[in-house]
């Protein structure tokens, strides 16, 4: 590098990390035991969120088979002779029946636990359910629970339609 007489030269400086044989001998290999510690803890925090999506998942299910039932009980459990006289209101036998129905053909029907708890009242009928939410992780861990039982409930009202 040529300098001309006069000329002003800067010198990039840049900073060195010391040599190994400088640092203190306690900090080497520390990162060997933080990552299989940070490794286990992200891995046991993942675990706990998968499972508790899948309880959400079944809960939301759960919800989505009470508010079937329900609405299918309102309009399937119309009494005739209410309908005929003006009222509307279910039949409490006939909307228990259909909710039945309902549940025990759903694709969660293995996994509800009892039987489906049906309140009418008025014009309204009001379907609750309990459904098994099993963990898949924490089974591995003794002495946790398989699972959890996660409840739902929905309700529907008999309206006359438009014409009616």
């Amino acid at each position: 590098m040529r300098v001309t007489p006069g000329a002003r030269v800067r010198r990039r400086v840049t900073a060195r990390r010391p040599p190994a044989a400088t640092r203190p001998r306690r900090d080497r290999g520390s990162v060997l035991l933080l990552v299989p510690a940070a490794l286990l803890v992200v891995l046991v925090l993942a675990s706990i969120a998968v499972d508790m999506a899948l309880v959400h998942l079944r809960h939301r299910q759960a919800h989505d088979l009470a508010a079937a039932a329900a609405n299918d009980a309102a309009g399937a459990a119309a009494d005739p002779a209410a309908l005929r006289a003006g009222a509307h209101r279910p039949d409490p036998a006939r909307a228990e029946a259909v909710a039945h129905q309902v549940v025990a053909a759903s694709q969660l029907a293995d996994d509800v636990v009892g039987a489906p708890v049906v309140r009418v009242r008025g014009d309204q009928v009001e379907v609750e359910i309990r459904v098994e939410a099993d963990y898949v992780f924490a089974g591995v861990v003794p002495g946790a629970p398989d699972g959890t039982t996660v409840t739902a409930r929905a309700s529907a009202t008999l309206r006359p339609g438009p014409g009616g």
